[in-house]
């Protein structure tokens, strides 16, 4: 079974960045890796996705140039980096894994496994 732990998360003025964390117990185990996201009265939306051997990524139109998503192999762990914050950002961020579907096939978002989140905020 594979356990995501996030963490990274908090306050910030807009404009400012973070680094979410995102620890993988099995990491071997899982396909491709994302990050989702969910505010308050709206859908969770995808913001970030890579495949397995961090060769594809994909992110959501709206923190396209903004935010990056990368691997540490050696530690087991996912990342999103997050530059350029805004209020619009704030939101619980989830990591998700998944054990057959590619990063590309993740963007319909039904993964496998879900941490169980992180939150971020953003003040202007």
């Amino acid at each position: 079974q594979v356990q995501l732990v996030e963490s990274g998360g908090g306050s910030v003025q807009a404009g400012g960045s973070l680094r979410l964390s995102c620890a993988v117990s099995v990491y071997s185990s899982v396909n491709c890796m994302a990050w989702f996201r969910q505010a308050p009265g709206k859908e969770r939306e995808g913001v970030a996705f890579i495949s397995s051997g961090g060769g594809s990524t994909y992110y959501a139109d709206s923190v396209k140039g903004r935010f990056t998503i990368s691997k540490d192999n050696a530690k087991n762990i996912l990342y999103l980096q997050m530059n350029s914050l805004k209020p619009e950002d704030s939101a619980m961020y989830y990591c998700a894994a998944d054990d057959q579907r590619t990063a590309y096939q993740a963007l319909e978002g039904y993964m496998d496994y879900w941490g169980k989140g992180t939150l971020v905020t953003i003040s202007s």
